[in-house]
């Protein structure tokens, strides 16, 4: 069966192409990338629908790469050869990163701009007026540029791509990407990618495409069990403390975990209350700016942190949407509505964005909608890794368990998210460490949390961004994970006493924090010649009775000469 795919080398590609993709480690294409390279050399408008982590950006970003090499042979001209439209700022940042890859061995020929950030307008013109091969950007942003001209498609432009297009409408783009077609020629090639087929997506096919080849790859939206493992438990507001204090504490989630919030205010409630017991987290949420929030990922990616508390935000773009996101939830609805001058519009770490190895998602506030649960789960079991997710259900949130059931059934009608096998009340010895560190997470203490931390990373973004660029090495030093303290911290919440531990898991958990772990296994590993201390002289022998005075016998030999 394997013989029978198409390789990237039968695909008519140009070498310094392949030999980039060689680089990357592609011994072979993805199906989505199988099928849809070809047809879009064949110069066909493409509505691709593939789950997330298939592969979906390469699949677009070697068609284009190679139209533009190959016009490069006929017209020497320099101009705006392709446009890739996303939702989020920090999948502009991964797509420009992927295009750069892909043209490390022709950078000179296929130079690509990302002008998704939130720098100034006049800020990115002299990069827009060197007239980049391929420009990516929100559709927000293209369209300012375009009103200011620093930015002209109309007789360039040759290919457009919109990426994650489920999600453009959803981000409140709809406007935006109409009134940006009126500066596009009448005829380019287009490509729609999407995870799921929604009626925006449907819209957009009339608005953008010509006689489409529509592929709908992999029947079902997320990875199946062999691959992927969906797990639902049901669990009240303080149980869900309880239980991720217990499943990070006891390390019986292994490996790196995302961890998702409904609310900006929640993400930082959760990074104090793991605070108390020694648990470093990052936050990444809307208010951050956007280069601390790229950062963030980057070293995530890296292996610097194991656990990010992430907020997806369902009512940025419409702020109609919030009493449903937080149903169930009347404190936070006014705290929501405070803190939504200072949140970017343009944020989404759901959707689209390459977490990579992420073994596990936690869903510790069930997502609004089935789309937002797709995004969210689909950060793990990407290509052809192993995942798991994990979704805490309050009683509020049975209606959108049952809806997510409903529209996720398996082909033998079996429900894809199994009940989570865990016995709460063998951890019950944990509850007053967990009632006790709560009182300590007060709203106050959140409310400073909040801004000592975008406090930090304005600063650490701005201020020091020049700083950074002299010297990168230092950015690496840059860490996001620091406790914020806020909070009143007691000490002895940090290590767990062997009588708390349910005796199901004695023999597989140590209670001791990593630190106090740390040093006893420099001690219990004594390494060359063991030099005892004169402390521990003391305990075997008094050294004063293996004493022996010498002098006397000096004076005698003195005296007698």
């Amino acid at each position: 069966m394997a013989a029978e795919r198409l390789q990237f080398h039968e695909m008519g590609l140009d070498d310094r192409v392949l030999k980039a993709v060689a680089d990357l480690g592609w011994s072979q294409p993805t199906l989505i990338q199988e099928k849809a390279i070809p047809l879009a050399l064949e110069g066909k408008d493409l509505l691709a629908r593939a789950r997330t982590g298939s592969g979906k950006t390469a699949a677009y970003a070697v068609p284009v790469i190679q139209r533009i090499l190959a016009s490069k042979q006929s017209v020497r001209e320099q101009d705006v050869r392709a446009l890739v439209l996303v939702p989020t700022k920090e999948l502009g940042q991964q797509v420009q990163t992927m295009m750069r890859q892909l043209t490390a061995y022709c950078s000179r020929d296929v130079r690509v701009a990302d002008i998704s950030g939130k720098a100034d307008l006049s800020a990115q013109r002299p990069i827009l007026m060197e007239k980049p091969d391929v420009v990516v950007g929100t559709p927000s942003r293209v369209l300012a540029h375009l009103n200011a001209q620093n930015l002209v498609l109309h007789s360039s432009l040759e290919t457009l791509v919109v990426d994650e297009a489920d999600l453009l409408f959803s981000f409140g783009f709809e406007a935006d990407l109409k009134n940006l077609l009126c500066h596009l020629p009448k005829i380019y090639q287009s490509f729609l990618m999407s995870a799921t087929l929604t009626e925006d997506v449907q819209a957009l096919k009339e608005l953008l495409l010509h006689n489409p080849v529509i592929l709908k790859l992999q029947g079902s939206q997320l990875p199946d069990s062999s691959q992927l493992q969906q797990y639902s438990i049901k669990c009240e507001e303080e149980d869900k403390f309880l239980l991720i204090y217990t499943l990070l504490k006891l390390r019986l989630v292994q490996g790196k975990t995302l961890v998702f919030v409904g609310a900006v205010e929640r993400c930082y409630r959760l990074k104090l209350f793991l605070e108390q017991f020694g648990i470093p987290a990052c936050v990444l949420n809307s208010e951050l700016p956007v280069q601390s929030r790229c950062h963030i990922i980057t070293q995530f990616n890296q292996g610097f942190y194991d656990y990010i508390i992430a907020t997806d935000e369902q009512s940025l773009a419409d702020p109609t949407a919030a009493p449903q996101a937080t149903a169930g939830k009347g404190k936070k609805k006014k705290s929501a509505e405070k803190g939504g001058k200072g949140k970017d519009k343009e944020y989404g770490v759901s959707r689209g964005v390459d977490f990579q190895n992420v073994a596990n998602v936690i869903n510790f506030d069930f997502p609004a909608t089935v789309e937002s649960y797709i995004h969210r789960v689909g950060r793990t079991a990407r290509a052809d890794n192993s995942g798991t997710a994990l979704s805490f259900i309050s009683h509020t949130e049975l209606g959108l368990l049952s809806e997510l059931e409903e529209a996720l059934t398996g082909e033998n009608g079996d429900s894809v998210l199994k009940p989570y096998e865990f016995k709460m009340e063998e951890i019950e010895g944990f509850r007053y460490r967990c009632r006790d560190a709560m009182r300590s997470v007060t709203k106050q203490a959140v409310k400073e949390a909040r801004l000592k931390e975008i406090k930090q990373e304005l600063l650490n973004s701005e201020k020091l961004k020049t700083y950074f660029e002299d010297n990168p090495r230092d950015l690496q030093l840059l860490r996001h994970d620091k406790d914020l303290h806020p909070a009143v911290v007691k000490p002895h919440l940090k290590n767990i006493p062997e009588y708390l531990i349910p005796e199901t898991l004695r023999g597989v958990v140590d209670p001791l924090s990593s630190s106090r772990r740390r040093r006893r296994k420099e001690r219990s590993k004594p390494e060359g010649v063991i030099k005892t201390s004169f402390k521990k002289n003391i305990q075997g022998k008094n050294p004063l009775k293996s004493f022996r005075y010498t002098g006397g016998s000096r004076k005698g030999k003195a005296g007698r000469s």
